[in-house]
C-alpha cells in the first residue's frame, strides 16, 4: 500500500477539484468524473457528486496495487470551511477536510490527519471550467507538489 503521505495528498488534490464547484453559479461544472493527469496521477480518478445543501459528495478511486481494486474515499463536503471526515468502506480515516471558495476560479483547502495538519492547498479552475491546478504545500512547508485535474 502507498504511503500515507501519498494517500494524503491524493485527497488533498481531490479536495481541490471540488472546490472548482462551490459557487451557485459553477455548480453544474465540476459535477462529473475528473482524472488525475499530471506524471503522478497514476490513475487516479475523482466523481464529484452534488449533496449536502449545496456541498459535494466526491468519490476518489486510488489504485494502489496492479490487479487489486482501488482504495475508494468519500467526503461529505459542505464547502463553507467546516472540517469533515474522510470515509472509507463507510468508516471514517483519520483523516478531515475542509474547502472554501476565494473566488469564481480560486480555491483554498486544509487536510488533517487524526487532528494535525497534513497539508495546504490552493486551486486554479481554468477560464473553461475543465482543468484545475492544484498546489499542495505539505505541513512543513518545505514540499510542494503541483497536480493537474482534468474534467472527462
Amino acid at each position: 500500500m502507498r504511503s500515507l503521505t501519498v494517500f494524503t495528498r491524493f485527497i488533498c488534490a481531490a479536495l481541490l477539484c471540488a472546490l472548482a464547484w462551490a459557487g451557485t453559479a459553477h455548480a453544474q461544472i465540476g459535477v462529473g468524473e475528473w482524472v488525475r493527469t499530471d506524471k503522478e496521477g497514476g490513475g487516479m480518478t475523482m466523481t464529484v457528486a452534488a449533496c449536502c445543501k449545496g456541498g459535494y459528495r466526491l468519490t476518489y478511486n486510488l489504485p494502489i496495487e496492479k490487479g487489486k481494486p482501488p482504495l475508494v474515499i468519500t467526503v461529505d463536503l459542505p464547502m463553507d470551511g467546516t472540517e469533515v471526515p474522510t470515509m472509507s468502506a463507510g468508516k471514517p480515516t483519520g483523516q478531515t477536510m475542509s474547502a472554501k471558495r476565494i473566488d469564481d476560479h480560486h480555491y483554498t483547502g486544509v487536510v488533517k490527519q487524526n487532528g494535525t495538519l497534513s497539508l495546504t492547498n490552493t486551486a486554479t479552475l481554468s477560464a473553461d471550467g475543465k482543468t484545475l491546478t492544484v498546489e499542495d504545500t505539505i505541513a512543513s512547508g518545505r514540499v510542494k507538489v503541483i497536480e493537474i485535474w482534468t474534467k472527462k
